[in-house]
């Protein structure tokens, strides 16, 4: 028999026993909704996190240099906390030894930061998250000024104590007014508000919009570091292919500006994007594994029940099989149509799973905070999967079905 005729048979029984089949398919649709919803909630959060999360808080194709290279729990692995306190402070007179070897594609931003209590008169105090940078850091960030400017290069030269906002701090000092001209302080230092960033929304529960960034030439970099150090320098090339020189530059270039001879190691950090959230990556790849342990349990299901109905279809097509075998059916030719009757069922079990478990996730991603990306590969690994679901579980009762002696089916009621 061919495999096209197989698989109309196999439809054809479908037809014909809809409860039964019904069954049949039940085990490995629910197996794989659950797979396809797992994977694609899974592959969502890493993708919000590497690209949406990481390019607001760290920026597009970049670097950064700073004392410490440890970020999050995937920075931390060999991490030696009593040598990495020996390195020396970051300067600006190391930040302008690597501003002066990046090739002039690379944009550069020097940023310090931390929270801060800010307040004015009307409003109670109220921490936010204080940045001591220059101009460049509204490009790098990619941070659009919806209500007055941010400030300029002529205002970081000169120390002049200005602050561009978020909405969440705008909202919350000055409810109901315009912020600009108007005076916040920080650390009980005052600073002018020129100009309110675009809402940012918030990453996690983590508020993105409580910004007061001002230059780092002005009392706030003293506020932050007040042993006059930078937090970092963050280096943006103009593609992700570019990144690697441009580190390779960075870190000659300090080197050698710290006499750093070949044998020793680095004494500052230099980390990627991906560096700084690797720990996003192990997580993904934790919660898929155990994210699928209940689809791969209910697929094993899935397989009981096909073969258990593969059995009694063997029983009750007793006679159908020996009139075959009569008619010159060779053992082979039983065993493909029984598993690949199989495998059609459980092939279309994962594809309904499939439609189920995408919008499952859309419903999941519309309802939640959660979002939701539909893995390709998750697709194509849960046809495969049922397919193979169907093979397996009908192995036996295919096999079964082809040693049966057609005489004896033959005489089968």
């Amino acid at each position: 028999m061919k495999t096209r005729d197989a698989v109309i048979l196999a439809l054809a029984q479908l037809r014909v026993q809809k409860l039964k089949s019904a069954f049949t398919l039940l085990g490995v649709m629910i197996g794989v909704m659950f797979l396809i919803a797992v994977v694609s909630i899974v592959e969502g959060m890493g993708k919000y996190v590497e690209e949406d999360f990481a390019a607001r808080l760290i920026g597009t194709n970049t670097f950064t240099l700073r004392r410490f290279d440890n970020i999050g729990p995937g920075g931390n692995r060999g991490f030696d906390a009593r040598a990495a306190q020996r390195r020396p402070l970051v300067r600006m007179t190391d930040v302008e030894a690597v501003r002066a070897a990046l090739p002039a594609t690379m944009t550069s931003t020097v940023s310090s930061e931390t929270f801060k209590y800010a307040s004015t008169p009307g409003a109670r105090p109220r921490q936010v998250q204080a940045v001591a940078t220059d101009a460049n850091y509204f490009t790098i960030k990619k941070f659009a000024v919806t209500q007055g400017r941010a400030f300029t290069d002529q205002e970081v030269r000169a120390g002049t104590p200005v602050l561009v906002i978020g909405v969440e701090v705008a909202d919350h000092f000055f409810p109901g007014l315009s912020p600009l001209n108007r005076t916040l302080r920080i650390a009980g230092i005052p600073f002018t508000v020129i100009g309110v960033i675009e809402k940012q929304g918030s990453v996690f529960g983590f508020s993105l919009d409580r910004l007061a960034i001002a230059p780092y030439t002005s009392p706030l970099q003293r506020i932050i570091r007040p042993q006059r150090d930078v937090g970092s320098l963050i280096v943006q090339a103009p593609s992700q292919g570019d990144l690697g020189e441009g580190i390779e530059v960075a870190r000659s270039a300090l080197r050698a500006f710290r006499g750093l001879r070949a044998g020793e190691p680095d004494d500052f950090g230099l980390v990627t994007q991906d560096a700084a959230f690797g720990f996003v990556k192990q997580l993904k790849g934790r919660l898929v594994l155990f994210g699928t342990a209940l689809p791969a349990i209910s697929l094993v299901v899935g397989a009981m029940v096909i073969m258990n109905i593969m059995l009694v279809a063997v029983a009750e097509r007793t006679r159908e099989i020996g009139v075959r075998k009569a008619l010159g059916a060779k053992r082979k030719d039983i065993l493909s149509q029984f598993l690949v009757e199989a495998a059609t069922l459980s092939t279309l079990g994962a594809a309904i799973g499939i439609a189920l478990g995408i919008g499952l996730a859309e419903l999941i991603a519309a309802l939640t905070p959660l979002p939701a990306a539909v893995a390709p590969w998750s697709i194509a690994a849960a046809l495969v999967t049922g397919a193979g679901v169907g093979i397996g579980a009908g192995l036996y009762p295919a096999s079964r079905a082809s040693k049966l002696d057609p005489i004896a089916a033959l005489r089968s009621e």
